[in-house]
């Protein structure tokens, strides 16, 4: 959850508190905060209860949902190249298929080993004039 923030940052808003609030009010505001993070995660599990009440088997399904797949990024490289075959390739390289595929003047694109599409380094990359 907290990825960005090391151990300096921590002892630094823990002093920062302390000087803020002060050593008398700080051991009651840390037990207020504690609490205040036990409610909410009571709430948000009294809520996966009633969603789970509601939708019955169909929230079981809900789960199993893979939400990386609907990163915008993600997702419209699998709409745009998903369906796409592989080129076959004629040369004995990946660098020989892209060197067939840049005499045409097409872009040369090859399946990777992970399956992800991958450009042809030896080939310049697509240009439009009127976008820029």
């Amino acid at each position: 959850m907290f990825d960005s923030i090391g151990w300096g940052e921590i002892i630094v808003l823990a002093l920062a508190a302390l000087f803020i609030f002060g050593p008398e009010r700080l051991p009651s505001l840390a037990k207020d905060v504690a609490s205040g993070l036990k409610k909410a995660r009571e709430a948000v599990t009294g809520m996966r209860g009633q969603l789970h009440d509601t939708l019955g088997d169909d929230f079981d399904h809900l789960r199993d949902i893979d939400l990386r797949q609907y990163h915008p990024k993600t997702f419209i490289r699998s709409q745009l190249m998903g369906d796409d075959e592989p080129r076959p390739r004629t040369g004995s390289t990946a660098a020989g298929a892209g060197a067939t595929a840049a005499g045409s003047g097409a872009t040369a694109w090859a399946a990777g080993a992970q399956g992800a599409w991958v450009r042809d380094a030896s080939t310049p990359p697509p240009f439009d004039v009127d976008a820029t």
